[in-house]
């Protein structure tokens, strides 16, 4: 489990990486379209690369913020659970979500195969973007594999380590 850990680990690194640089990309295609709006004309398909863009900031990040659990979470009776219970609903929890996650990840993929055959092209700059499409299915699939082994990491005896420490 250890050797899983320290592999998911280098790949949220990896992805979180890629994550910023798109981000500031996001940043900077925002600010020069500004600039260029006040002195000249607007970055044409700004508006497309920014979703392109926001779509894999946010995909990719979705791993780190479960292995951080810094999600929304509201547990205002769950709170009054005792520990058995608390575990057992983070277990049915942790399952239900990665199903919903791997499911998602699965037709995400689906689509952007059908996109990349149909030779689709987006619609202001003509650029292919099934590779965006893949990108976001793969942070759903991290996502849902994160969530496998937080589940798993509920069964063990010794305190579960955390990612983020490795």
């Amino acid at each position: 489990m250890r050797a899983l850990q320290k592999i998911v680990s280098i790949l949220n690194r990896f992805f979180i990486f890629v994550a910023a640089v798109a981000l500031i990309l996001m940043m900077f295609l925002g600010f020069g379209n500004v600039l260029f709006r006040t002195v000249w004309k607007p970055i044409e398909g700004t508006y497309e690369l920014i979703g392109y863009l926001g779509a894999v900031t946010t995909a990719l990040a979705l791993g780190y913020a479960q292995i951080r659990k810094s999600h929304i979470s509201v547990d205002i009776i769950t709170t009054h659970y005792s520990k058995r219970w608390q575990k057992i609903t983070n277990g049915i929890n942790y399952l239900v979500t990665a199903v919903f996650f791997a499911l998602a990840a699965w037709q995400t993929e689906l689509w952007g195969t059908n996109v990349w055959h149909t030779g689709e092209r987006s619609e202001t700059l003509r650029i292919i973007f099934f590779p965006f499409v893949y990108v976001v299915a793969l942070g759903f699939a991290f996502l849902a594999f994160i969530l496998i082994l937080d589940f798993f990491s509920l069964f063990k005896k010794e305190p579960p380590s955390s990612l983020e420490d490795l």
